[in-house]
């Protein structure tokens, strides 16, 4: 939608609520996660900057679920974090965090979220994400490849092959 001004023409974003959403269905892990008293503002929502906490916990969940992976060895670091904001999660908000790997790369990896309120028997997205996370060598304090035990378990768990961008 075009709007006009005196001195230009302004084309309209689209409302975030418009833009696809990734079928729940498509992610094989999901975990709840606790609200704190302290996440929410003044205004009874939770506060944006929390959201990235929640990720945080999701992430951790699943990297110990889905893969294990061997810090000791190899660390990971959030290269890149967004977030698209949709509905606020209020104070008795129950959440639910769905996480995927998305893309594997040589030295890095996609991992996907959305983040989901129970609304009676509906789930309600809230917020859909993604971290860029890369393999680190904290010895060196440069990236490194991923591990190969590590990669082929992100790749087992998701059944990426053939679905999703896998590069070496």
């Amino acid at each position: 939608m075009n709007f006009k001004t005196f001195w230009r023409t302004i084309t309209k974003q689209p409302d975030k609520r418009a833009d696809v959403i990734i079928p729940l269905d498509s992610f094989k892990y999901k975990t709840s996660v606790d609200t704190r008293f302290i996440d929410f503002d003044m205004m009874g929502h939770a506060n944006n900057s929390v959201y990235f906490t929640y990720l945080e916990v999701a992430r951790t969940k699943y990297w110990h679920h889905a893969i294990n992976w061997d810090w000791k060895k190899t660390g990971v670091v959030i290269a890149k974090a967004s977030l698209d904001y949709m509905a606020p999660i209020f104070l008795e908000d129950k959440i639910i965090i769905y996480v995927r790997t998305s893309r594997i790369g040589s030295t890095s990896f996609d991992l996907e979220y959305l983040i989901v309120k129970k609304v009676g028997d509906q789930e309600v997205v809230c917020s859909k994400g993604k971290t860029v996370c890369v393999a680190f060598d904290y010895t060196t304090k440069t990236p490194t490849r991923i591990p190969d035990t590590e990669r082929s378990k992100m790749i087992a768990f998701e059944q990426l092959l053939g679905r999703e961008q896998i590069s070496s």
